[in-house]
């Protein structure tokens, strides 16, 4: 069994995409990251995968929202902990490959997480990294929390530590095409350069130009 895990939040104005406030507010933020979480949930339904959301928030809204996705709240004092208890959990359920994105890339290609799934027929791991010095897309095949104790969250050394880690346990490991997060203004334009037909980057670009409240 292939799953793609896709961690989110629950979209509350002050508690998600803080770093485009200003310009926008974070009511508009908070709706910014709903379109974003929404159109990533789409995507991740164009594969021979199973989906599941691993969220933070209130239970009800995320099944309301998505009642055909299976729900496992996110467990662990930071990031590492629970992107490590979020595989870990999947491989004792029976998976042989997981992959897990972000909310923040809503046009992240599907053919980017086919790739990834492929390359875990050859591969331990595989990365995608993201502009920032993070990655958009982590992938195993087998269960290695190791790759997620004290790393440098929220900075550019992110994938860095991250393939050291892949080399110290002896990880054979493919760097896939990079891609975008959805952190900030300039982020905000790319979308809308890049991919102007989603929803997100229509959105994005009536937030900005004032037109959308």
């Amino acid at each position: 069994m292939s799953v793609l895990g896709i961690f989110a939040k629950q979209p509350q104005p002050g508690r998600v995409k803080t770093r485009l406030c200003p310009p926008l507010t974070p009511l508009q933020a908070a709706e910014l990251y709903r379109c974003s979480l929404q159109e990533t949930v789409d995507l991740a339904a164009r594969g021979a995968w199973t989906r599941m959301l691993f969220y933070r928030g209130e239970r009800r809204y995320f099944r309301n929202s998505f009642p055909d996705v299976p729900l496992t709240e996110q467990r662990g004092a930071d990031l590492g902990e629970r992107l490590a208890e979020a595989f870990a959990s999947r491989f004792a359920e029976g998976a042989r490959k997981v992959v897990i994105i972000g909310s923040d890339s809503p046009d992240l290609p599907p053919t980017l997480i086919g790739e990834a799934f492929a390359a875990l027929n050859q591969y331990d791991a595989v990365v995608a990294p993201a502009d920032d010095g993070g990655y958009v897309l982590i992938g195993l095949r087998r269960n290695v929390p190791e790759l997620f104790t004290d790393i440098p969250w929220s900075t550019d050394r992110v994938l860095a530590v991250t393939r050291q880690r892949m080399t110290e346990h002896r990880l054979s490991f493919l760097k896939l095409p990079g891609w975008y997060d959805l952190d900030d203004v300039a982020g905000l334009r790319q979308i809308m350069r890049r991919s102007p037909k989603s929803g997100t980057a229509r959105l994005a670009a009536r937030l900005l130009d004032g037109t959308a409240p």
